[in-house]
Parts: C-alpha cells; structure tokens; sequence
C-alpha cells in the first residue's frame, strides 16, 4: 500500500474519525508519513507534512496500520509486541483505538 492509499482510507472514514477531535501524526517509516487534524470543524489529512505539530505521534508500519484500520491488528496487542509505539499523548491514542474499532 502505497502512501496515498492510507491517506484515502483515512478520509474514507471520515463520518467516525471526525469525532476524533485531536491532531495524530502517523509515522510510517520509510514509507512517509500521514497527519490528522480533525480539531474544531477540520477533517485534514496530509501525506508528508512539513513540520507537523501533533499531540500524538504513531510510529508504526504501512502493513500495521492497515492491520490496525481492517480490524485485523488489535491495537493494544501491537503496542505490547512493540509493533506499534505511541509518542506524545496516550489518550488521544485510545480515543482512536475505540473510533477504529466503532
């Protein structure tokens, strides 16, 4: 899955990730990067931000995150076998576990 892709799966999912109400940054590795701000009435996703300011970073892989997204990667499972590393804020981290798994 290239970039692009993830950035049109997460605006698929827009009607449930709006509630969201926070900025997450997930950090793909070699593969780019993807930022989500979803604060006040924004829905914006951006592929390779320039200097992102995100109150949680998620560093994981391309395949991870799409595990995460199709429901066939529990979050918590991930984060605990290191697959999954949070940076910055663990709330907003869980708020967007229980969004995906709505």
């Amino acid at each position: 899955m290239q970039i692009e892709d993830v950035v049109n799966e997460i605006q698929s999912r827009r009607d449930t990730l709006k509630e969201l109400d926070h900025t997450i940054l997930f950090n793909l590795g070699d593969a780019g990067s993807v930022f989500l701000d979803t604060t006040e009435d924004r829905y914006q996703v951006t592929a390779n931000p320039v200097n992102p300011d995100a109150e949680c970073t998620i560093t994981l892989s391309t395949e991870n995150l799409v595990k995460l997204m199709d429901g066939t990667l529990n979050p918590m499972a991930a984060f605990t076998m290191g697959r999954l590393k949070v940076f910055g804020s663990k709330g907003v981290a869980l708020k967007l576990n229980s969004l995906l798994d709505a």
